[in-house]
């Protein structure tokens, strides 16, 4: 499916067992090249299990598409001009995508906003809430945004420029939490008190130096890559999210709170 072929280069493919997420037991499919990843985190799910296992939410899969709009005058006028047909944009967005509204999906809801060039003109960026349900959503959301640009430059006047999806899914969160008894984490030596105490530290360490964040978080993705390549997704997307989203604040920080 790309370009120049000239050969297949393999990566490893394991299972990593003993996963209780919200009451259901799991095994992963993990392809990475790291040795320990697939028996550090079979052995975490091992010790989550004692205490009921990982306990997982999310919010809706929303994903937003982004239109930027140049050389349209006044920012604010134009937001308040694209406010004002909210309701007939999202119409029009959902009838290039019926699939997605007839699966209980599709476009919810538009925003506005203005951002400042480095070049001193001001640009309206607009951003399409697509619920994406169980799709990945790419190609739904850009041809909504191709789409609906030229009603946005008709109702705003302006040259919309790039119409893309955006990886920064802020808007569809997962939360995962597990508990670790003391009693259950010490070895070599080692209370279970003091193994606890010692990555509350780690991570208050990450949470305010992002130099130790880009290591902290690299572990993480070190399981999320590589499930996400077990399963045929696009990696480099979620990578890309999550940093961003460890960034949101404007400083990198932890994506992990760990607390006793």
């Amino acid at each position: 499916m790309i370009e120049n072929v000239i050969g297949v280069f393999g990566l490893p493919l394991a299972v990593a067992p003993n996963f209780l997420v919200n009451g259901k037991n799991y095994i992963v499919p993990m392809v990475v090249e790291e040795p320990s990843i697939v028996a550090g985190v079979s052995r975490a799910a091992k010790l989550a299990r004692k205490s009921g296992g990982f306990i997982v939410t999310s919010t809706d899969p929303i994903l937003i598409g982004q239109m930027q709009i140049v050389d349209a005058g006044d920012p604010d006028t134009v937001i308040q001009f694209l406010d004002g047909s909210r309701d007939e944009l999202l119409a029009l967005a959902n009838e290039l995508q019926p699939g997605l509204k007839q699966r209980s999906g599709g476009a919810r809801d538009i925003g506005c906003f203005k951002l400042r060039l480095p070049d001193g003109r001001w640009a309206v960026v607009v951003h399409l809430l697509v619920d994406t349900r169980d799709a990945m959503g790419a190609n739904a959301v850009n041809t909504m945004c191709e789409g609906l640009a030229p009603h946005i430059e008709r109702i705003s006047g302006g040259k919309v420029c790039l119409k893309i999806i955006s990886n920064l899914t802020d808007r569809a969160l997962i939360d995962v939490t597990v508990t670790f008894p003391a009693s259950i984490l010490g070895q070599g030596g080692f209370s279970g008190e003091h193994i606890r105490d010692g990555i509350v530290l780690a991570n208050d360490f990450a949470i305010v130096d992002p130099y130790r964040a880009a290591t902290h978080n690299k572990g993480i993705m070190n399981g999320i890559d590589a499930v996400a390549v077990a399963t045929g997704n696009d990696w480099r997307s979620v990578e890309a999210g999550a940093h961003a989203y460890a960034a949101r604040d404007g400083q990198y920080r932890a994506l992990t709170k760990w607390s006793a």
